[in-house]
C-alpha cells in the first residue's frame, strides 16, 4: 500500500498557489473542499462533494499496520485485512466480495506498515448499501470468525505471498533490508505480508485480540467522496456507524528512525532473478518531517533525468544498466533513502557500486541548475492534479492527511514547506544523510553468480517454502456462516434498497479533420485543469517483419530520445519544464504518442510532440542504449513466471505464421538482427497521417484544439501506407495441456484459452456481457470457486483482448504449486458447465452490474481519452457506451447461452501451466488430453504420459 501513501506525498510536494480548505475559509485557486466532525465513539468523518459523476468513494482507514504486531505474529494486520472481507453478522457471506461487484462496484483494501485501509467506489443508487456493507464489516464482523473460514483464509495469503514475494524475482529484498536495517525490537523489523510459518500460526484468539485491541471506531478516519449532500450525509453516517463500539485508545508511536554504526552489505543468490541488482538504503526521517520535502527533490535531482549525475554515470559513461533510481520512502515512523541499481547482465555489483560513489561526487561537485530545480516543481504541480484526478483519489488524500497528520487539509502546509525548500536545504539533507554517511546494501545475484557480488558481502538469510507435490495437506474449506446472535442495535442493520438508478450518458463528443486526413476527436472536461491527448498511428508490431520482431517497439523509444532539433536530455529539460509528459509506445495494432500537461501548456506540449513526430533524431549512441536495455529487459523476462507464460501462450494461440505469436517488444533472437536503419525503415514505410487519429480529452475546447493542431497540415503531408498482411492464426490443437518448467516455482500459472472474434465482430460486446458471471472480477465463478471456496489462488480471472484481429478469450490465475492439479480440473469443470448452467438470474446480474460498472469506467481523462481511441479505431458512434447497454438490455438468456458456445466451450480450449516440474508434472498428466513439455521460448521438449 505504498502507493496509497505516495497519493499524498505527490500531493505534498507542488510548491505552487494551490491550496486544500474547509468549507469555512475563503476561496483560493484550487480547493478540495471537505467537512470534518467526530462521531460520540471516536470515529472521525471527512465529507467532500463532488457532483461530476454519480458516483461515490469511501474509504475506511484504519491506524493500525504491521508495525503493530508482535514478533512471531508477523503479517498479521495484512491478514486480518483479509479477514475483514469475509463475513459480517448482518450481510450474507462472502458479500462484500461478491455483492459490490454485482452492484457495479468496485472494492479493495490495503496494508502498510502503519495503516490499513478498505475502498469502494459505487454508483450513487448504492450509496446506502456500501454504508451498510462497510459499517457491519468496521463494527460487526468479529463474532462470525469461525476456525474454518480462518484457515481457509491463511491459504489465500500465502498464496498472495508466493505469488507477489516468493515466486518472482528480487522477492525477498525487502526482508533482507527490513530484518538487517531495523533492530529486532523495531516495529519495521519485519515485512508487511510477514512469513508463512507466523501465518499459520494465528488462531481465533489472535484474530479476536487484534479486533479488539485496534480495530475500534476511535482508531478510523471515514471519507466518503463523491456525488452526496453533506446534511444528509451526515445523517446516514450517524446512522450507520454511530452505535459501532468504542475500543480501548490505541496510544499513537513516536517516530523511532534508525542509525547505522557502520555500512553493512549483505548478497543473496536469487534462483528466479537473471540480472545482478545493487540497492544502498540510507536511513532517514519519517514523513511529515521537515527534511522530506529537501529529500524528495534531491531523489530527483540525482537521478531523475538524464542530466542527473547517476544517470550520466551509470547509464550514459560506464552503459552498467539500464537505468538507476534513487528515492526517498517515507513511513510514520522512519524514512529510507534508497539507490536501486538492476545492472546489465553479467555485470560487476562492485562496478555498479563504485559508479554511484563517482555520481555522488559529481554532484558534489557540480551541484544542480536552477532549471532542474524548477522543472521538479514543475512536474510536482501535474502530479498535484493528477493526483486528485478520482473520487477515490481524493478520499485517500483526504484519509491519509486526516489520519496520520491530524488535518484533511495539510496539503497547504507540505505545499508551503516545499515551496521554501532551498538550494541550501537539499544540500543540507543530502550532507546529513547521504555523504559518508553509513548505509545497508543488498547485492541480488542469479543463483550461481556470487562473483558479481560486492566484495565482502555477508550471505544473507530468508525462510524459503519447500515444494511438494499434491494437495492433500492444505486443502481446506471456509465452512458455512457462523451461528451467532446478532448485536442488539438501535437502528436496523438489514440490506437497505437501492436509491434511484443513475444511467450512464457519454460524455459530449467533437470531431474534425485536417486535409491531410488526420482525424480529430475530443471531449472538454474541466474538473481540473489538465489535459491528456495522443496521436494514435495505425500498424504497430502487425507491420514488423517476423524475423525483426520488435522493430515498430524500438523505434517508438528510440522517437523519446530527443529529436533533430534538441539533444536527449534538452528534449526532457524542456518537457519537465512544462510539468508534463510525452511518451511513444508500440502496440499490437498501433503507435501511439501520449502527452499530459496543464491546460495551459497545451500548446507548447503538443509543438513538442509534434517535434517529436515529425522529426527524430535518429540518435546512434541512443540507439545502442536502448538496445542493450532491451536485451536486459528480456533477459530479465526470462525470470518471470507470468512473462514466460504470456509468451508462450500467444504462440500457442497464433500459430507459426501469425506475427502476434511473437511479442510486441520482441524475443532475444528476433531482436539481434535489428538494426538502426530498419527503424527508420519502418518509421519511412508507416508513418503518415492517413488512417491517424488524434484523441483529446481535458480543460480545452474544440476551437483552441483546432487551432492549436493545424500546423500538422503542411508539416506532415499524407502518403499511403500498407495495412498489415491478414493471416488466420493457426492454433495448436484444441485439449493439449502444456508444460513449461519454472524449477522450484512456488506457484504455477494458468492460462487457458481459444481464439475468439474482432472487437469489430458483432458479438463482440456480447462475448464480454457473457463472460462477466464466469470471470469478470471478485464476483465471478472463477474467483469465488478457486480461492473465496478453495483458497488455491489469490486471484483468477477472464477476459477477452480487445484488437481488430481476432483475439484470444482467456483464463488466467496463478495457483499454488501443489493445487495445480485441482486448481486445473476446476477450471475444465467450469468451462464445461457454464453454458448449460447459465441461468435466468445470471441474465439479470449481468446486466445490473454492467449497467451500473458503466458510471464508474469513464471518471478519469485517461478513461474519457481510452473511449475517444475505441470510437476511431472500431468506427463506434459516438453514443457507442449507451448503445452496447441498449443492447444487452434487450439479450434474452438464450442469446447468452448461444454466445457462451460459440466462443467459450471448454472442448475447444488449450491449457498451458508454467511450474515446477518435479512436483507437478506427474499429476497433470492425470488430466484429459495430450500433455507437451515445452521449453520457455515454447518449443517442444518431450510428452508427459497419461
Amino acid at each position: 500500500m505504498k502507493h496509497v501513501l505516495r497519493i499524498v506525498t505527490l500531493l505534498t510536494m507542488f510548491g505552487g498557489a494551490v491550496t486544500a480548505q474547509s468549507p469555512q475559509k475563503g476561496k483560493a485557486s484550487f480547493a478540495l473542499p471537505y467537512e470534518k466532525f467526530t462521531l460520540a465513539n471516536g470515529l472521525e468523518v471527512v465529507l467532500h462533494e463532488d457532483h461530476s459523476d454519480p458516483i461515490i468513494a469511501v474509504a475506511t482507514l484504519m491506524h493500525v499496520g504491521s508495525s503493530r504486531e508482535k514478533p512471531g505474529k508477523t503479517g498479521f494486520a495484512h491478514f486480518f485485512e483479509h479477514m475483514s472481507f469475509n463475513d459480517s453478522e448482518n450481510a450474507p457471506q462472502g458479500a462484500n466480495r461478491k455483492l459490490i461487484p454485482e452492484w457495479g462496484g468496485r472494492r479493495n483494501g490495503g496494508t502498510w506498515s502503519d495503516g490499513t485501509i478498505y475502498y469502494e467506489v459505487v454508483p450513487k443508487d448504492a450509496f446506502d448499501k456500501i454504508l451498510w456493507i462497510d459499517s457491519d464489516r468496521l463494527g460487526y464482523m468479529i463474532n462470525t470468525v469461525t476456525k474454518e473460514a480462518l484457515e481457509a483464509e491463511k491459504q489465500v495469503v500465502k498464496n498472495e505471498k508466493r505469488e507477489n514475494v516468493d515466486n518472482v524475482p528480487y522477492g525477498y529484498t525487502d526482508e533482507i533490508i527490513r530484518t538487517n536495517l531495523y533492530p529486532a525490537d523495531h516495529p519495521y523489523h519485519w515485512t508487511v505480508i510477514g512469513s508463512l510459518p507466523d501465518l499459520q500460526a494465528a488462531t481465533l484468539d489472535d484474530v479476536k485480540e487484534f479486533y479488539e485491541m485496534y480495530y475500534g471506531a476511535n482508531n478510523a478516519t471515514l471519507v466518503i467522496a463523491g456525488d452526496i449532500d453533506i446534511k444528509e450525509t451526515k445523517d446516514k453516517v450517524q446512522r450507520w456507524f454511530g452505535e459501532i463500539r468504542k475500543g480501548p485508545e490505541v496510544k499513537p508511536m513516536k517516530p523511532m528512525p534508525v542509525k547505522l554504526d557502520q555500512v553493512k552489505s549483505f548478497y543473496f543468490e536469487d534462483n528466479f532473478a537473471r540480472l545482478p541488482e545493487l540497492r544502498l538504503v540510507f536511513p532517514t526521517v519519517e514523513n511529515y518531517h521537515r527534511d522530506v520535502y529537501a529529500l524528495d527533490i534531491l531523489s530527483e535531482l540525482l537521478s531523475g533525468s538524464r542530466k542527473s549525475p547517476l544517470y550520466r554515470i551509470i547509464v550514459e559513461q560506464k552503459k552498467q544498466a539500464p537505468g538507476v533510481n534513487s528515492s526517498q520512502d517515507g513511513e510514520e515512523l522512519a524514512g529510507e533513502f534508497v539507490f536501486r541499481v538492476r545492472a546489465n547482465a553479467g555485470t560487476s555489483l562492485d562496478d555498479v557500486k563504485a559508479s554511484i560513489e563517482e555520481g555522488l561526487a559529481l554532484f558534489e561537485k557540480e551541484g544542480f541548475t536552477d532549471n532542474d530545480l524548477q522543472r521538479v516543481k514543475a512536474e510536482q504541480e501535474t502530479s498535484l492534479y493528477n493526483g486528485i484526478g478520482t473520487v477515490l483519489s481524493k478520499a485517500f488524500t483526504l484519509a491519509n492527511a486526516n489520519e496520520f497528520i491530524g488535518d484533511p487539509a495539510y496539503i497547504i502546509k507540505s505545499a508551503a514547506m516545499t515551496q521554501a525548500v532551498t538550494r541550501e536545504d537539499i544540500m543540507r539533507v543530502y550532507n546529513q544523510y547521504i555523504k559518508g554517511k553509513p548505509y545497508l546494501m543488498t547485492s541480488v545475484v542469479p543463483k550461481g553468480q556470487t562473483n558479481l557480488v560486492v566484495k565482502g558481502a555477508t550471505p544473507a538469510t530468508v525462510w524459503q517454502e519447500q515444494i511438494v507435490a499434491g494437495v492433500q495437506n492444505e486443502n481446506v474449506t471456509r465452512g458455512g456462516e457462523a451461528d451467532t446472535l446478532k448485536t442488539k442495535t438501535k437502528y436496523d442493520r438489514s440490506e437497505p434498497a437501492f436509491g434511484e438508478l443513475p444511467l450512464f450518458k457519454m460524455q459530449p463528443i467533437w470531431d474534425a479533420k485536417l486535409n491531410n486526413g488526420l482525424s480529430i476527436i475530443g471531449t472538454e472536461n474541466s474538473e481540473i485543469p489538465l489535459v491528456t491527448f495522443d496521436i494514435t498511428i495505425p500498424g504497430g508490431h502487425a507491420l514488423n517483419p517476423a524475423d525483426k520482431a520488435g522493430v515498430a517497439n524500438l523505434m517508438a523509444q528510440l522517437m523519446m530520445q530527443g529529436t533533430a532539433k534538441r539533444t536527449p536530455a534538452e528534449l526532457e529539460e524542456a518537457i519537465g519544464l512544462l510539468g508534463s509528459s510525452i511518451t511513444i509506445q508500440c502496440a499490437n495494432e498501433e503507435i501511439r504518442i501520449t502527452g499530459g500537461c496543464l491546460a495551459r501548456n497545451f500548446e507548447a506540449t503538443f509543438a513538442l510532440a509534434q517535434e517529436m513526430l515529425l522529426e527524430p533524431r535518429w540518435d546512434v549512441a541512443e540507439y545502442e542504449r536502448l538496445k542493450k536495455a532491451l536485451e536486459t529487459s528480456l533477459k530479465g523476462n526470462e525470470a518471470n513466471a507470468t512473462a514466460i507464460a504470456n509468451r508462450v501462450f500467444i504462440k500457442l494461440i497464433y500459430g507459426p505464421n501469425h506475427i502476434f505469436s511473437l511479442p510486441v517488444m520482441g524475443t532475444l533472437q528476433t531482436t539481434a538482427n535489428i538494426t538502426l536503419d530498419d527503424l527508420k525503415s519502418y518509421y519511412a514505410s508507416n508513418f503518415s497521417p492517413t488512417g491517424a487519429a488524434f484523441h483529446i480529452a481535458g480543460a480545452v475546447d474544440k476551437s483552441r484544439v483546432v487551432k492549436t493542431i493545424t500546423s500538422l497540415e503542411k508539416q506532415w503531408p499524407a502518403k499511403p501506407v500498407k495495412s498489415a498482411a491478414s493471416v488466420a492464426p493457426q492454433p495448436a490443437p484444441a485439449g493439449n495441456v502444456y508444460f513449461v518448467d519454472f524449477p522450484d516455482a512456488k506457484q504455477s500459472v494458468i492460462l487457458a484459452g481459444r481464439i475468439a472474434l474482432s472487437a469489430t465482430d458483432p458479438n463482440s460486446d456480447k462475448l464480454n456481457f457473457a463472460n462477466e458471471i464466469l470471470g469478470g472480477g471478485s464476483s465471478g465463478k472463477l474467483f469465488q470457486t478457486l480461492r473465496v471456496e478453495k483458497g488455491y489462488t489469490y486471484g483468477a480471472y477472464s477476459f477477452v483482448n480487445a484488437t481488430k484481429a481476432p483475439a484470444p478469450f482467456m483464463v488466467s490465475t496463478s495457483v499454488r504449486s501443489n493445487a495445480t492439479l485441482p486448481s486445473l480440473q476446476i477450471i475444465q469443470s467450469i468451462l464445461a458447465d457454464y453454458g448449460k448452467n447459465f441461468s435466468a438470474q445470471d441474465v439479470e446480474v449481468t446486466k445490473n452490474k454492467v449497467l451500473k460498472a458503466s458510471t464508474l469506467s469513464y471518471e478519469s481523462l485517461g478513461s474519457k481519452l481510452g473511449a475517444l481511441r475505441e470510437i476511431s479505431k472500431y468506427n463506434r458512434s459516438k453514443k457507442f457506451i449507451e448503445e452496447s447497454q441498449q443492447a444487452l438490455v434487450k439479450m434474452t438468456l438464450a442469446d447468452f447461452k448461444s454466445v457462451i458456445g460459440q466462443y467459450m466451450s471448454e472442448p475447444d480450449m488449450i491449457y498451458l501451466i508454467v511450474g515446477d516440474k518435479a512436483s507437478q508434472l506427474k499429476e497433470v498428466t492425470q488430466l484429459k488430453g495430450k500433455v507437451i513439455v515445452l521449453d520457455n521460448q515454447g518449443n517442444p521438449v518431450g510428452e508427459g504420459s497419461n
